[in-house]
């Protein structure tokens, strides 16, 4: 089978105290918005199985347009969610980067129980089993999991044999591709595709 994991496409930034003191779940931006349809554009011509989501706001609005387009239902998988799904705040990577924010380091080195995250062995402990499941579930099929950075980073990671958590930086509503086989192995077919961005299958 074909396993797709994309990476949600752009959310509405929530700085800390916007978002009413609780977990944040914000909604896709005008360009989040148009992404996701660029997506749904280039994948639907070559047919995809399933399309399932985290349950977070960003990933089920990223999916639905693809969704839509195939005539499927979505559906949502509730291990799928982000490690820092229970955050107050949602700040772009690339803006803490930039701004060398201290939450960026801690991030990268894995101390996201500071901002209200899971502990990184827990985060992969859940990971794994829930993509390895979708695997398991969808035999020979071609099967669009829609869902966040950590998440890509842990599977395609272990995958890999890399054991830095966070060790890129899936571009939004980019895809990456793995081929699994009945008999267990895994290959990563591409990393990061965002052409559909930029162009389309007609230009």
């Amino acid at each position: 089978m074909e396993l797709l994991l994309i990476r949600h496409a752009e959310p509405v930034r929530v700085g800390p105290g916007e978002g009413g003191g609780g977990p944040v779940d914000p909604e896709l931006t005008p360009l989040g918005v148009e992404q996701a349809h660029r997506l749904a554009e280039w994948l639907a011509p070559d047919g995809v199985d399933r399309v399932l989501s985290s349950p977070l706001r960003r990933a089920v609005d990223t999916a639905s347009p693809l969704a839509t387009t195939l005539g499927l239902e979505p559906e949502i998988v509730d291990g799928l969610v982000e490690y820092d799904a229970n955050a107050d705040h949602y700040i772009p990577v690339e803006e803490m980067r930039v701004a060398r924010d201290g939450r960026f380091a801690a991030m990268v080195e894995g101390r996201w129980e500071e901002y209200g995250g899971e502990r990184p062995d827990v985060f992969r402990g859940r990971i794994v089993p829930a993509l390895d499941a979708v695997i398991e579930r969808f035999p020979g099929s071609r099967v669009a999991v829609v869902c966040h950075g950590g998440v890509i980073n842990v599977y395609l990671g272990h995958l890999l044999g890399i054991e830095r958590h966070l060790w890129f930086e899936p571009g939004y509503a980019s895809v990456s591709r793995v081929a699994a086989s009945r008999l267990g192995h895994r290959s990563v077919l591409s990393l990061n595709e965002t052409g559909h961005l930029v162009g389309r299958r007609d230009a």
